[in-house]
């Protein structure tokens, strides 16, 4: 969910105001409230951290009192400014904002920032992936109707890659809505068995597979299905880049450095962590991105809004004073888009 408050505006030294509008409901943010009691969350702190609002102290910084942005908190700015972004007014650092382009609805602007961020420091930082590439990369991203996937799947068709996504059926058209080139259907057959039947044809078929491996594959889940990690030297390219997302106090993103990419991660200590390969445990280094919400990857995303490669669906949006129901919408877990509460 998302809202759109005032914004006292901060920069790296002083906090400023922002007045919110619009606040965009996380997945997250009901099960962390329904699973860690509030003196351990060290609550009550209002919820939320996704935004788009307006400046109502600029506090002298670059920003003019009025101006329209968007942004996001993060739990170490919550925890310290005693604030969430389902509030009326909130206090942000600069480095935590950029402007929000005209052409963009602030309804739309305030559900961008964290899966946008999670997704691009995964697809650009972890795995490389950059616009001009000497050839076609192909992205596989697995939970493609997820938040941090449907940005994932935008920001890899940006930067010109051939993405495949996987999701329900009823989720096609969205998937496909926001680029995905080929669709997987995970409650037809498991994921990994189809791409088996992709990239390792039976030995009666009359030609091997000509699809070429993925170079990245993308679980936005969190290792929802070890298989498809067992299974990928049949269709993850030998140089190729296998990450998975898993929620945590740095929002994390993990991906295997060096070897085979057949194993399944379990990143939940980084960075020495378990994980599988064939029948046998074994033991590996990976990569976190800690530092995922940055002001250039917030910059980078903004450019990417601004010209119209990445945007967030919306599923529904809902008063302040129905702020219960939409967690109760998002708590469904059929939510496609966007879940939105207009603080005003």
């Amino acid at each position: 969910m998302w809202s759109e408050p005032r914004v006292r505006l901060l920069s790296s030294r002083r906090i400023d105001n922002t007045k919110a509008d619009k606040w965009q409901m996380r997945v997250t943010g009901y099960k962390i409230m329904g699973f860690f009691p509030d003196w351990l969350r060290g609550h009550p702190v209002p919820s939320g951290m996704d935004l788009s609002g307006i400046i109502a102290d600029s506090n002298g910084t670059e920003y003019a009192n009025g101006d329209p942005i968007f942004g996001f908190m993060t739990r170490d700015l919550c925890k310290r400014t005693r604030q969430g972004a389902l509030c009326q007014y909130v206090r942000l650092p600069t480095s935590h904002i950029v402007r929000r382009p005209p052409r963009v609805p602030p309804l739309q602007a305030a559900g961008l920032c964290m899966v946008s961020l999670t997704a691009y420091a995964a697809l650009v930082e972890l795995a490389h992936l950059e616009a001009g590439q000497e050839r076609s990369v192909s992205v596989f991203v697995y939970g493609g109707s997820s938040g941090v996937g449907i940005a994932a799947i935008q920001i890899a068709k940006a930067l010109g890659a051939r993405v495949t996504a996987s999701a329900s059926g009823p989720n096609e058209a969205l998937v496909r809505g926001v680029g995905a080139d080929e669709f997987i259907d995970y409650t037809a057959r498991p994921v990994d068995t189809s791409l088996l039947s992709l990239y390792s044809p039976p030995p009666s078929s009359p030609s091997p597979s000509s699809k070429p491996k993925f170079d990245i594959i993308f679980d936005t889940i969190g290792l929802a299905d070890p298989a498809l990690y067992t299974h990928s030297a049949a269709y993850l390219a030998p140089d190729g880049v296998a990450m998975e997302l898993r929620e945590d106090d740095c929002g994390g993103v993990y991906a295997e450095l060096g070897g085979r990419h057949t194993k399944a991660v379990d990143a939940s200590h980084p960075p020495l962590c378990v994980g599988i390969e064939a029948d046998r445990v074994v033991w590996w280094l990976v990569r976190v991105v800690s530092d995922i919400y940055s002001k250039a990857k917030l910059d980078a995303i903004q450019a990417l809004v601004a010209q119209g490669s990445l945007n967030a669906p919306l599923d529904s949006v809902f008063e302040f004073r129905d702020v219960v129901r939409a967690y109760g919408r998002q708590m469904t877990k059929r939510a496609r888009g966007k879940v939105v509460v207009k603080v005003e």
